[in-house]
């Protein structure tokens, strides 16, 4: 059982930053999801599974890989993987290698939806984020969420995700 800490409060400063992050977050992926399913009916995570197999040899990757990467459990990759079979987006079958993994496999109709889907999705993320900061905070975003990243995948070492 863990034992509870003393707090150490979040200074004002610190605070402000916190509910900026938290507000910006929100609203960030709120508007991404929004714009993918008013356009394409596709969700932000049909759209980041579809990415991820994208950038695969053979647009083919092993569905706890897939889980892994998303940051997202097996059970509801699972579930939005079985949509996206049913759309004709991804196919699943037993691996080769082993007979015991199951495979994601983004179908041509899949590949072709991205194609379309990603200059829209980009333009969004540039428009709500990028554009928005200096390239010094970009990239000063991307090492604090590195660390926060590293920082709870190691605590949690039976995940196997790496970034991409």
């Amino acid at each position: 059982m863990t034992q509870a800490r003393t707090a150490l409060w979040l200074d004002p400063g610190q605070q402000q930053a916190w509910r900026a992050y938290l507000m910006g977050t929100t609203l960030l992926l709120d508007r991404l999801d929004d714009d993918l399913r008013r356009t394409f009916d596709i969700s932000l995570t049909e759209y980041e599974i579809l990415v991820r197999l994208s950038e695969r040899e053979g647009r083919q990757l092993r569905m706890a890989q897939l889980a892994d990467a998303l940051a997202h459990s097996r059970s509801r990759v699972t579930h939005t993987v079985a949509r996206m079979e049913h759309a004709g987006l991804i196919e699943r079958s037993t691996s080769p290698e082993d007979g015991r993994g199951i495979l994601a496999t983004m179908t041509d109709k899949g590949y072709a939806l991205i194609k379309r889907v990603a200059p829209v999705h980009v333009n969004g993320v540039r428009d709500h984020l990028v554009d928005l900061v200096s390239p010094e905070d970009f990239e000063a975003l991307g090492r604090v969420m590195n660390a926060v990243a590293d920082n709870l995948v190691a605590a949690h070492p039976e995940m196997e995700m790496r970034r991409s």
